[in-house]
């Protein structure tokens, strides 16, 4: 199944010999074969090391043995110098997005001597397949609503340059690009500007921006590239990038809306549910909630340690801030410490600081609002729009109709909207302790056909299944007339001298 933006492909990369990537469809890679664990063994233990390529390769794909019914890898492409990107993905049903299900990417190792964020989602692989297994309900409940990818290392190559020097080594830069000596995480289209400049124009969209064409003359990695066709490909709502350097959780937008200015306060208009992602993640690692000033990242200590990535520091061409601009996906970029490359003996103490925090912020893709746009019959309205009063970025149902909306707690007002459709609103009050993702559904009736649902405003209805209360809209009917024809027939026959007698039949 293709995300909308997935047929941008045939006109971005036309010349690109791998064609358009589905990740529905696994794809071989030349990578080193792995034996099938017999069934019924207990997982093994994680092994706290440093894993290189091959050996995460051989993790990975043992791990989706294991738990093959809710596991799977496949790749996204191939870094510069030919590795594949491998990703490891978690579902009640593994290989197809499941109606309503949301979609959550972790990605580690965007700079290559910062391998951290590789070695806590190898981790995370192979904790959640065995707590699975071994009946942990939170793991369970989350992996059985969730599709969660992880692509460990999407910079292979610069990889392989770090470990050459190996653990502990106080460069900061061997190994940080890729082979093609790119920075990654500068490498995405610049949509921040756009947005910065349509966000003065009346009725300009600010959100799903194209990308320039000028973008392309330029060079783009491959494992650029890739990302790209991923998140065309999957409707990711939520992601996060793992980083190394510092420790803190930054947020979008990660350009300046000044970029004279070193430090800029640059929120985007869903400032109040970054915060919220970023939190997630922060409040419950005990490093980032140590009060101590002197502690690694203890500069942010009172930012409670997360901040705008402009205030930080301003830079273009993130991916952050690309994820949030071109498609529905949220992205956060979190620190994990200010060794890049750690030593051995100090993983082990790393991923117990960081494995709730993983959990805790997979879990936040369950906040706000989910539902199906759907027509009269039934029927999913493609690239319907799901607006928000108040916050100037939709977004878009998948193929199927179905739609993610992170929202913080409060009321909203929400509108459904497509090209030949008229609009609906609904009010929405999401209490501040929910936990899962309210049901909206929307039922788009076409422009000038059918009954007319008229919505004086918004109106107070009673809390669903879900615990979420949304206004339903009142349906009146204007009484016959014409000689008991229905109410349409004056308007459309204001149109033509001709009146639409057929219309009558049925």
């Amino acid at each position: 199944m293709a995300w909308p933006y997935f047929l941008d492909c045939e006109r971005y990369f036309a010349r690109d010999e791998e064609g358009c990537f589905n990740p529905l469809q696994q794809l071989r890679g030349e990578l080193e074969a792995e034996e099938v664990p017999p069934p019924g063994l207990p997982p093994p233990p994680i092994r706290f090391v440093h894993h290189s390529y091959a050996q995460m390769v051989r993790v990975l794909k043992g791990t989706a043995a294991r738990c093959a019914h809710i596991s799977t890898t496949y790749s996204i492409g191939r870094s510069f110098n030919g590795k594949e990107l491998l990703v490891i993905e978690f579902s009640g049903r593994p290989g197809q997005h499941e109606l309503m299900e949301p979609e959550v990417k972790l990605i580690g190792n965007i700079h290559g001597n910062e391998v951290a964020g590789r070695e806590m989602l190898i981790y995370l692989a192979q904790y959640l397949c065995s707590e699975y297994l071994q009946g942990n309900l939170r793991v369970q409940r989350l992996l059985n609503t969730t599709r969660i990818h992880l692509l460990p290392s999407m910079n292979p190559d610069g990889y392989e340059v770090a470990a050459a020097e190996g653990a502990g080594y106080n460069g900061w830069t061997s190994g940080r690009q890729n082979a093609q000596n790119l920075d990654l995480n500068r490498n995405f289209p610049d949509l921040t500007s756009e947005h910065y400049r349509l966000a003065g124009v009346r009725g300009a969209r600010t959100d799903h921006l194209a990308i320039p064409q000028h973008y392309w003359w330029g060079k783009v990695a491959p494992e650029t590239k890739a990302i790209m066709k991923w998140l065309w490909a999957v409707p990711f709502a939520l992601s996060a990038s793992l980083h190394g350097g510092d420790l803190v959780v930054s947020y979008p937008f990660d350009f300046s809306k000044h970029p004279e200015e070193e430090k800029m306060f640059s929120p985007t208009p869903d400032e109040k549910m970054f915060k919220l992602l970023a939190r997630a993640y922060a409040d419950v690692h005990p490093m980032m909630t140590d009060k101590s000033e002197q502690r690694c990242g203890g500069n942010f200590l009172k930012k409670g340690g997360i901040i705008n990535g402009a205030d930080w520091y301003s830079f273009t061409g993130g991916m952050s801030d690309f994820n949030y601009l071109h498609s529905n996906c949220f992205e956060v970029t979190v620190e994990l410490g200010c060794v890049k490359f750690p030593p051995q003996e100090a993983l082990y103490t790393l991923w117990r600081h960081n494995k709730e925090s993983l959990l805790s912020f997979a879990e936040m893709v369950h906040r706000g609002i989910k539902g199906v746009v759907m027509d009269k019959f039934g029927k999913p309205v493609k690239n319907a729009r799901v607006a928000v009063k108040g916050l100037r970025h939709d977004v878009t149902a998948a193929p199927d109709g179905d739609y993610w909306r992170l929202l913080p707690p409060g009321t909203h007002i929400v509108i459904a909207q497509a090209p030949g459709y008229s609009k609906v609103i609904k009010k929405v009050t999401i209490p501040a302790r929910m936990r899962t993702a309210g049901r909206v559904d929307f039922i788009l009736q076409p422009l000038g056909v059918g009954p007319k649902t008229l919505l004086p405003g918004p109106q107070r209805g009673a809390l669903g299944a879900d615990g979420l209360q949304e206004g339903l809209p009142g349906v009146r009917r204007q009484p016959p007339t014409h000689g008991g024809k229905p109410w349409w027939w004056s308007y459309l026959s204001s149109l033509s001298p001709h009146k639409p007698r057929w219309l009558l039949k049925y």
